[in-house]
């Protein structure tokens, strides 16, 4: 369907999802500022460590040849799939933890919880579009 498309139209396409992906990581960054500025407590800033360690076993530990959606039997593969759940879990308990710890209110954990639904959404977008073959025949 793309290759009927010229030229020209089918690098607006691309150039519009790469503009998506930057405004759902910087509505993502927004929401996470937010849930700590209007409420004046800086507490779930500590969701931002998981976001950074969120990606540091796929970067260190998987090869080109290994996916994290297929089944193996390599333990370096086992361990960043562990590592990258206990990150993407660590993500959504933490803000939990805060609320139920009183720490935080619910106006906050809602816009914590939205932030990182939003990083998700922009993530699988961002694997949707690198799947996608003719992207980089383009740009």
């Amino acid at each position: 369907m793309m290759a009927d498309l010229p030229g020209y139209l089918r690098t607006c396409l691309h150039t519009g999802k790469l503009a998506l992906l930057a405004i759902l990581v910087s509505g993502g960054i927004v929401l996470q500022i937010l849930a700590c500025a209007l409420y004046n407590n800086w507490w779930p800033m500590l969701t931002v460590i998981m976001y950074v360690l969120l990606p540091m076993p796929l970067l260190f530990f998987m090869g080109s040849d290994a996916s994290l959606l297929s089944e193996s039997d390599n333990g370096w593969v086992n361990a960043t799939k562990f590592l990258t759940g206990a990150s993407a879990v660590g993500s959504i308990a933490i803000p939990v933890i805060l609320k139920h710890a009183g720490i935080i209110g619910w106006g906050a954990l809602a816009m914590e919880l939205s932030s990182y639904f939003i990083f998700v959404l922009a993530i699988m977008c961002c694997i949707r579009m690198n799947d996608d073959d003719d992207y980089y025949r383009f740009v």
